[in-house]
Formats: structure tokens, sequence, C-alpha cells
């Protein structure tokens, strides 16, 4: 079943002009080829049990990076995002409402992969540029302007449940180190089928998107969606089903 929310929130999402507190948002974003879709697609490898997701663009993905703002306060949040109907118990989280979504994404001012050196220089702290991979569960939230946040829980609330890869951070988001590969104009996430609880039968879209992290601010989400450029189906449907 199709979460009634993200239709209810195609007109915002699509139509969102004036971003109040996103100060940090390049203006390149809003008309960039890299961040506009052409296609989108999952494919189910059943020899090796693994599902690549990819979106391709008109530009060159992955190419388009935000700056850094040098302080996590309005800290800029460039995503590749896939929406799906999984369960947010398919992908380790305890059972919560919301949109599951696989997102691909580039901060240059923090590093929330700590488990993982995805630049290979053996700093594990230095990597937030590099496009990688999170699960998060995205809810509607009015506080920010593109209508949705990452669902976000009180520090301490023991009945909150995040995959032991999570970066420490009170919300649904998991960083699970899935590879994450641009070439041309695709850039694609490799993810083995159990780390989905083996599920190959949902549907899903694409969306390309500018986020911000509000750390002290509670007038804006922890990290809220500040503009969507670009959505596969066109209308948040999510329409397509997983390539056997």
């Amino acid at each position: 079943m199709k979460n009634s929310f993200f239709l209810s929130l195609l007109t915002t999402l699509t139509l969102t002009a004036a971003f109040a507190q996103g100060e940090n948002e390049d203006a390149r974003f809003k008309n960039s080829p890299d961040l506009a879709i052409d296609k989108v697609e999952a494919r189910y490898d059943g020899d090796l049990e693994l599902l690549i997701f990819s979106i391709h663009v008109k530009g060159e993905a992955g190419k388009t990076q935000p700056e850094p703002a040098g302080q996590m306060a309005g800290a800029p949040v460039l995503g590749y995002v896939f929406p799906t109907t999984l369960k947010s118990t398919d992908v380790g989280f305890s059972e919560t409402e919301g949109i599951v979504a696989l997102a691909l994404t580039s901060h240059p001012d923090f590093d929330d992969t700590p488990l993982w050196d995805e630049n290979m220089d053996r700093d594990y702290a230095n990597d937030g540029r590099v496009w990688h991979a999170h699960w998060v569960v995205l809810r509607p939230d009015e506080r920010a302007p593109g209508g949705l946040s990452v669902r976000q829980f009180e520090k301490g609330d023991t009945t909150v449940i995040l995959p032991p890869t999570n970066p420490g951070m009170p919300m649904f988001m998991d960083s699970p180190g899935f590879q994450v590969v641009t070439k041309g104009n695709r850039i694609s996430v490799v993810v083995p089928a159990y780390r989905m609880n083996g599920k190959t039968d949902f549907q899903y879209d694409g969306v390309t998107a500018y986020m911000e992290v509000n750390p002290k601010n509670p007038d804006f989400p922890l990290l809220g969606v500040y503009a969507v450029y670009s959505v596969a189906s066109g209308g948040l449907s999510l329409p397509y089903t997983v390539n056997k």
C-alpha cells in the first residue's frame, strides 16, 4: 500500500519556490541537468541476490555537489533519493510511520558514516562529500518548505530500534555502507537483498532534492527537505516496480 501523505504533498513538493531557511542552497541546483532525472530503475539479480538502484539524469550524475557552510547549522545536503513502499522493519528500524527511502547524499560539512572510509584515505571522518547511502524514514513536516523531514525521536527513547550501523543521530537514519557508483549520467547503489529483509517486490520512485541540517533550532527539523528538483514519475506516485 502506498503512503497517502506522499500524494497529498505533491503540490507542495513540486511547486514550492520559497525556501525560508534554505540559505545555503546553491542557485545552480535548481536548473542543473545533473539533478534532472531522465529515468529511474531498480533491478534484482537473483544469482547474486542483489538489488541495484539507479537514477539516470540529463547531465552528469554526482558532478554537482554542495559547497560547505562551515558549520552544522544550515549545513547543505544534496540527495538522489528512492522513496519506496518498504516498511521500516524491512531495513532494520523499529515499526514507525513514514516513507522508507534510500538516499544517496553528499554533504561536505560533516561525516555521518563513521564505520566506512568512502574515499579510502584511512580517515573515517572526512567522507561527507563523497556520495554515500542512507536509509531514512520520511514524514510530513510543515517546518520544512519542502514538506518533509527525516523522522526524529527523543534521545533515550528505548522503544526506538535502529540498525547498529546508524550514525548516532536521534532520527530514523542508517548508514549501511552500500556501494555507490557514479558513471556518466548514472548514479547507482548496490544493496544485498538480505539487508532489505529479502524484499524484492515493492514500488518506488526517484527524486533529487536539497536538504539542510538544523541541530539546535526547534523551529526547523534536524534534517528537512527544502527543495525538490526532479521527480521521476512526475507525481510521486511510486509507480515503478523491481525488474527481475
